[in-house]
């Protein structure tokens, strides 16, 4: 097989804000090079999973090979990758930019710049990326081209003369773009003939063992050739090399500049890492060295996930693993719960990296599952001078034995038309957070600048945003330290005894508020039981709030036909005397629906 030259292999993504179209230009490019057949084409197509579609998001990054002519009598080979747009899905980005030469930063007409543009062209320019900035969706009745240009060179730095206008959606300047791509993009450089090539994502599948992502750097890989996996000394056998376009497709081998797929011998997720470097496994024909890889992603979010059924616990453990191969910011660490069994202490970017990660377990492989509260990393310093990290409130330390606690902070980027900023600032403060500063993107756009407790931001504070901004405001965060707060353990006592599964770890001006919540959502959910039950919100032994499981009574005034009222006082009273034995000594089974109402749709019940 004879490589294409480098001078014609462009390897490019498209980065933007959530929602400005970058799945609907990669359509528009499939269609242009017809990469795919009209009548197999549907919007969105290279969002496979029926999460993306649902939520018009892009959750993964997909790769696609098309082939382009160009004007100047040419083909051009164009490796593409959609990547996703929200904060929470920033480390699938950064390991796309990993694979590429140049960037198509995409801004919507009609909303401007926003929070995610700015950090995803961070993250662009500190990979050295080639630019071309794109306004898209010029043929809204709401396009402010102008604003978009003024905003290019005023936030962003960019000419604005070197900003292309297209409308993906209505089919303008697709040919344009596609030409400014092989002009300005650099082709991919090579320097050695040993095997280079960096593995930038990998998925499982459930016949095939581990496909893994690939960016070839140096040299060729065919099937049957051994290589060696670097970071984990593995060396295995391929089975398969290919492209995406943008469905697998089998060739005789990858060479350099390529973006393409390998498949080996390997069948468990956990012997690939992402970031890893592929090199040959003949013996003295392997790189001397390994490629950079990525920065590793931390946690910001933490919550256990157990099944609802126990027996299900290794059929989660197992899937989990396969999640994590295409989810390397996905972590899972072991742990039991008194109440709910066997599960996993689970670490995400973000509440909507948690909540879609519950959700691909649930549908891709039909699991009942249980969330714990959502929390954080805390830093727990004792009296003994020793620092403990906690991020399961079942660890936290007794009152007694700490010195202080601090939280995690963030600080944020906020942009939004003028006339919200008054509404955000509240917002802000209502959170525990400060605003630092404001700067005004245009005439009618603010971008404040403020610090919060990541605890705050983790929970709703984006569903608000959106709320009070209708839909018009945007954020980025990144983390900012820690800082000293009066955080405290939140238990909650179901006739007297702590249940594990609903202690949190809260702000103590929060605490009585967030008590009083999970008992009246209690309440509901647990059933009447033959004595009253009482459910109580507790820091220490200070009791905070209090309700009540009603009891029910069998009728035992059923058998009395009549006769004095004294007859029916004494079977009531010999009823009431069995109810107080049964209040001391009697347990209360909690339903699995309890569980789920206080854990699983704790914003939805608000």
């Amino acid at each position: 097989m004879s490589f294409p030259e480098l001078s014609k292999i462009r390897n490019f993504c498209i980065i933007a804000h959530i929602d400005h179209g970058k799945s609907t230009l990669a359509d528009r490019f499939l269609v242009h090079t017809q990469s795919v057949e009209m009548r197999t084409f549907h919007d969105q197509l290279l969002d496979d999973m029926d999460l993306e579609m649902e939520r018009g998001i892009t959750i993964r990054s997909h790769p696609v090979k098309m082939y382009f002519h160009s004007k100047d009598g040419n083909t051009y080979d164009f490796n593409l990758i959609d990547t996703p747009g929200h904060v929470d899905f920033s480390y699938e980005v950064s390991r796309s930019l990993a694979a590429c030469e140049g960037a198509i930063l995409l801004i919507d007409a009609s909303q401007g710049v926003q929070a995610q543009t700015i950090a995803n062209l961070n993250l662009a320019l500190e990979q050295n990326l080639t630019i071309i900035p794109v306004i898209n969706k010029i043929d809204l009745p709401s396009a402010d081209v102008p604003m978009c240009l003024e905003q290019l060179e005023e936030l962003l730095t960019i000419p604005k003369e070197e900003a292309l206008l297209v409308s993906a959606r209505a089919d303008l300047g697709i040919d344009e773009l596609m030409e400014a791509v092989v002009e300005r993009i650099p082709p991919p450089k090579t320097t050695g003939d040993r095997l280079q090539a960096l593995v930038y994502d990998s998925l499982f599948d459930d016949y095939r063992g581990v496909v893994t992502y690939v960016r070839i750097v140096n040299g060729q890989v065919r099937p049957k050739n051994p290589i060696k996996l670097m970071a984990t000394d593995i060396t295995t056998d391929v089975k398969e090399v290919g492209y995406f376009t943008p469905r697998m497709k089998a060739v005789e081998e990858l060479g350099p500049g390529d973006v393409g797929y390998i498949i080996t011998t390997l069948k468990s997720p956990k012997d690939i890492k992402v970031g890893d470097t592929v090199t040959s496994g003949a013996p003295g024909m392997g790189a001397a060295e390994a490629l950079p890889g990525f920065k590793q992603s931390v946690p910001m979010v933490f919550s256990g996930i157990y099944p609802i059924e126990a027996d299900q616990y290794e059929q989660l453990k197992f899937n989990i693993s396969k999640l994590q191969l295409n989810d390397p910011a996905f972590i899972a660490i072991p742990e039991n719960s008194i109440a709910l069994g066997a599960g996993f202490r689970c670490g995400f970017l973000g509440l909507l990296h948690m909540d879609i990660v519950q959700e691909r377990l649930r549908r891709d492989y039909d699991m009942d599952l249980i969330l714990t509260y959502p929390s954080v990393e805390y830093h727990v310093y004792l009296k003994d001078g020793t620092m403990k990290k906690v991020d399961n409130p079942l660890y936290m330390p007794d009152a007694s034995v700490i010195e202080h606690t601090e939280e995690p902070m963030i600080k944020s980027q906020i942009i939004s038309p003028v006339k919200f900023m008054g509404a955000i600032m509240n917002l802000v403060m209502d959170k525990r957070g400060v605003v630092l500063k404001t700067d005004n993107v245009d005439a009618n756009h603010v971008m404040i600048t403020a610090r919060m407790p990541l605890h705050e931001i983790v929970l709703d504070f984006y569903d608000k945003l959106k709320t009070i901004t209708r839909g018009y405001g945007s954020m980025d965060y990144t983390p900012d330290g820690y800082e000293p707060g009066p955080m405290v353990k939140l238990e909650i006592l179901v006739n007297g005894e702590a249940v594990d599964a609903f202690a949190s770890i809260c702000h103590a001006d929060r605490a009585v508020e967030r008590a009083r919540t999970i008992c009246k959502r209690l309440r509901e959910a647990i059933p009447p039981q033959q004595f009253k039950v009482a459910l109580q919100g507790a820091i220490g032994g200070r009791i905070i709030a209090r309700e009540d499981v009603r009891q029910y009574r069998k009728d035992v005034l059923a058998k009395c036909y009549g006769g004095d009222i004294t007859r029916k006082r004494k079977l009531l009273e010999k009823q009431k005397e069995g109810k107080k034995r049964m209040k001391v000594y009697g347990s209360v089974n909690i339903p699995q629906e309890a569980f789920i109402a206080v854990l699983r749709n704790d914003e939805e019940n608000k």
